[in-house]
């Protein structure tokens, strides 16, 4: 009988992430499923086949599915990394910003708007430079710097072209004249574990547009900060992203809830996939009782478990 919790994984494709981690759970002996979002099956009336898991961690790569997910499993009482409300936050950059506001955590200046009036006004409220961006979305996609009327005329009406409920919601951020970087911090529970520079000469710094890594060290400011955020929007396993600003020093400027880490982990030699597997199992112990911490007889969520 194992000792460790039932843990399953969500997941959408198996990358240099997914690998680590099945590593990490497979190094610790924990019993755990892998089950591929797009042959899962959450039947409301019939939470038992999920029940058999203590936890789940998500590592969906669509927004929509994995919070869809998450609701559900949560409902269940089955507790998940991250949980759905933390999900639903993060994944949306206004609910995002509308937690640090509330919590007082410094962040760009901000606005949204909901036509293309409106937002113009905003826009030259905010002054130019501003960033438009799409309220969900990953990887730098989609953002638009805008540095004059023309330009500002020309992406508003290409935004309201397009004619999805996303692009009818505009949110408008400040141009923040960053030093060629910006921090990506990786929070784990109450820790800011590690975190990296992302340097490129263009404005949009993500790795994934091919910003180059650096170590950063963790200074008592930045770990403050970043658990500050982390909090704001309910803490779990999180990446926080951080401008620094000439003037004002660190801003927070989103929070990622199902991060990447593949560029982090060979750069600062921290382990964040054993860590993300602990927390993940503290937060199977704390859910469920220890007499739990045995595979549940039943048969695994419809065909999508694959080992």
């Amino acid at each position: 009988m194992s000792t460790h919790p039932r843990i399953a994984v969500l997941y959408s494709r198996v990358r240099v992430e997914e690998k680590w981690l099945f590593a990490a759970l497979e190094q610790r002996g924990v019993p755990y499923d892998r089950i591929h979002d797009g042959q899962a099956v959450l039947d409301l009336s019939d939470p038992a086949p999920w029940q058999r898991y203590d936890a789940v961690l998500s590592r969906n790569l669509s927004f929509g599915r994995g919070l869809a997910m998450l609701q559900v499993l949560n409902a269940w009482g089955i507790p998940t990394v991250n949980s759905a409300q933390v999900a639903a936050t993060c994944g949306d950059k206004l609910a995002t910003s509308a937690a640090l506001e509330r919590a007082g955590v410094p962040q760009p200046r901000t606005a949204v708007a909901f036509t293309p009036e409106a937002a113009l006004q905003a826009i030259e409220e905010i002054g130019y430079p501003v960033v438009l961006k799409p309220v969900v979305g990953s990887w730098g996609r989609m953002l638009s710097k805008i540095n004059d009327r023309d330009a500002a005329e020309a992406v508003l009406e290409h935004k309201v072209s397009l004619g999805s409920y996303q692009h009818a919601i505009f949110y408008i951020q400040e141009f923040i004249e960053k030093p060629g970087r910006d921090i990506r911090a990786f929070v784990i529970g109450d820790q800011t574990v590690c975190a990296i520079y992302r340097l490129s000469q263009h404005w949009i710094t993500n790795t994934a547009r091919g910003g180059a890594g650096e170590i950063c060290p963790v200074t008592p400011e930045l770990n403050d900060l970043c658990l500050q955020a982390a909090r704001a929007v309910g803490g779990g396993v999180l990446a926080v992203d951080i401008i620094e600003d000439p003037r004002r020093g660190y801003l927070v400027n989103e929070i990622n809830h199902t991060m990447e880490f593949h560029t982090t982990v060979p750069l600062t030699g921290v382990d964040l996939p054993g860590l993300i597997v602990e927390h993940t199992l503290r937060v199977a112990r704390a859910g469920r009782p220890a007499a739990a911490f045995s595979p549940l007889p039943g048969r695994v969520p419809s065909l999508s478990t694959v080992r």
